[in-house]
C-alpha cells in the first residue's frame, strides 16, 4: 500500500505528513541539518549518556523527513548508519524535499519492514532509534513485545535503544511496560514534550550512570560542537524528578 504524502510549509519550516494532520517530520529550510522538532532533539540525548566516540554503529528505524539521519551523518563522523524505511515513496520525498544525503560508505538506506529487519539481523548496534508511525500515528509491530526483545538482543555492551512514543495514544503505557519487560526495567522515559511525544531510552550492557553536573557539561560541549541544545531537556528531566539526588542511573 502506498503511503499518502503531503508537504506543507509555514514560517520557514517544511513539514511532512502521511495524509493526515499528524506531523511526521520537519525541516527548517535555512538549516536543513538541524533538528527542528523537540522530540527529535531529545532522541539524540543518548549522546549525553555514553562517552565519545559513541555511537559507531547506528540503526534508525523509520526515515520520515530524515532529520535524525542528517544529524548523525553530519555531526557524528565516526558513525556508520543504516536506515530502515518501509515506504520507498518516503525515501524519495526525503531526498527531493528534505535534503537527505545520498548513500555512501557511512550511510545505507534499506527499504523494508523494521520489525522484520531487526528479527533477522546479526549486527550489534550501539544505538537503535525507533521513530516509525503510520498515517494514524500508530507504531504497529514497532511497539510489540517481540520487537523490543529483538532490539535488546541486538545492542552492544554500550547499546542504547531510543524510541519515540506518542503519549496521547491509548497504548502508550502498554508500550512502556513492554520496554520495561524487554530491558529488565532499565528504561528512562522523559516527560512529554508539547506535541505529546515521549522519548524513552532503554539500556543494554554497561549501566548508564551520570550526574546532572556531568550531563550539563556534556550538553554544553555538544551544543558548541553541533548546535544541538539539550539544556531544556535536562531542565525538564530534573523538574520531573527523574534525577533523584542529582543523578540518573538505569
Amino acid at each position: 500500500m502506498t503511503t499518502p504524502i503531503d508537504i506543507s510549509e509555514e514560517s520557514g519550516v517544511r513539514y511532512l505528513h502521511f495524509g493526515s494532520e499528524w506531523v511526521q517530520g520537519a525541516m527548517r529550510i535555512r538549516k536543513p541539518d538541524a533538528l527542528e522538532l523537540d522530540y527529535t532533539r531529545e532522541m539524540m540525548a543518548g549522546l549525553l549518556l555514553r562517552d565519545a566516540p559513541w555511537p559507531r554503529r547506528v540503526l534508525l528505524i523509520g526515515l520520515g523527513a530524515g532529520s535524525l539521519t542528517k544529524f548523525v551523518h553530519r555531526h557524528l563522523p565516526d558513525a556508520r548508519t543504516t536506515v530502515v524505511e518501509i515506504a520507498p515513496e518516503v525515501h524519495a520525498v526525503a531526498h527531493q524535499f528534505f535534503k537527505l544525503p545520498g548513500e555512501d560508505e557511512r550511510l545505507e538506506i534499506v527499504i523494508g519492514d523494521g520489525a522484520a529487519f531487526i528479527a533477522n539481523d546479526t549486527t550489534h548496534w550501539d544505538l537503535i532509534a525507533v521513530d516509525g508511525f503510520d498515517r494514524n500515528a500508530r507504531a504497529g509491530a514497532l511497539a510489540s513485545q517481540a520487537f523490543y526483545e529483538a532490539c535488546q538482543a541486538r545492542l552492544s555492551e554500550q547499546g542504547l535503544l531510543v524510541a519515540n512514543l506518542f503519549g496521547q495514544l491509548r497504548g502508550y503505557k502498554t508500550q512502556l511496560q513492554r520496554l520495561g519487560k524487554a530491558f529488565d526495567g532499565r528504561v528512562l522515559a522523559l516527560a512529554p514534550v508539547a506535541s505529546g511525544n515521549v522519548v524513552a531510552f532503554a539500556a543494554a550492557g554497561e549501566p548508564v550512570e551520570r550526574s546532572l553536573i556531568e550531563l550539563r557539561e556534556q550538553a554544553a560541549a555538544l551544543k558548541a560542537a553541533t548546535g544541538l541544545d539539550l539544556a531544556p531537556t535536562l531542565k525538564r528531566l530534573e523538574k520531573a524528578g527523574l534525577a533523584p539526588a542529582g543523578n540518573i542511573s538505569f
